[in-house]
């Protein structure tokens, strides 16, 4: 896909997820352990109707991360949950361990907080995941919980990380 263009992380920008953006999200293939994070392919989302493939939970949840040039970087999910909003967000697979992390969930907890004022903000991560965790606690996340979850087909540790209040 070849998007070397260089960029500074002040002019990502947050857009509508479109079904073209959502297409290429289900392409991008990372390295073991972050495999993990690959999303079943586009047929099979779109056929089913499910996460990225349903149109409503496309515009309702997901927001497009996307440059200067309007090319995908990457993709949020403010997902609402009862009384919490939490956040997911996905970054194209050489755009990762670049530092950006830090800075773009924070920019998503500030648009979590306008959207849902009063909620918690929370987001999960796997407990391996030291790259992201060490992001997640620079934009203001702290870990609550950890609990074993299911992600695809294997059992992992789970960090729960809360939105210090006043961040």
């Amino acid at each position: 896909m070849g998007h070397q263009h260089p960029f500074r992380r002040e002019q990502l920008e947050f857009h509508s997820l479109t079904k073209a953006h959502a297409q290429e999200i289900c392409s991008w293939r990372y390295p073991p352990p972050y495999d993990v994070f690959e999303r079943a392919s586009w047929a099979h989302q779109e056929a089913a109707e499910m996460d990225l493939g349903d149109p409503v939970v496309r515009d309702g949840q997901y927001l497009a991360i996307v440059d200067q040039h309007h090319i995908l970087c990457g993709f949020a999910q403010l997902f609402p949950l009862s009384g919490v909003l939490r956040l997911g967000i996905g970054l194209r697979p050489d755009l990762c361990g670049l530092g950006l992390g830090a800075s773009l969930i924070h920019r998503l907890a500030l648009e979590a907080r306008r959207r849902a004022p009063g909620q918690e903000i929370d987001l999960e991560v796997p407990a391996w995941n030291v790259r992201a965790i060490k992001a997640y606690e620079k934009a203001g996340f702290h870990i609550t919980d950890t609990y074993p979850l299911k992600v695809g087909s294997e059992w992992q540790d789970i960090h729960c990380m809360v939105l210090n209040d006043g961040e």
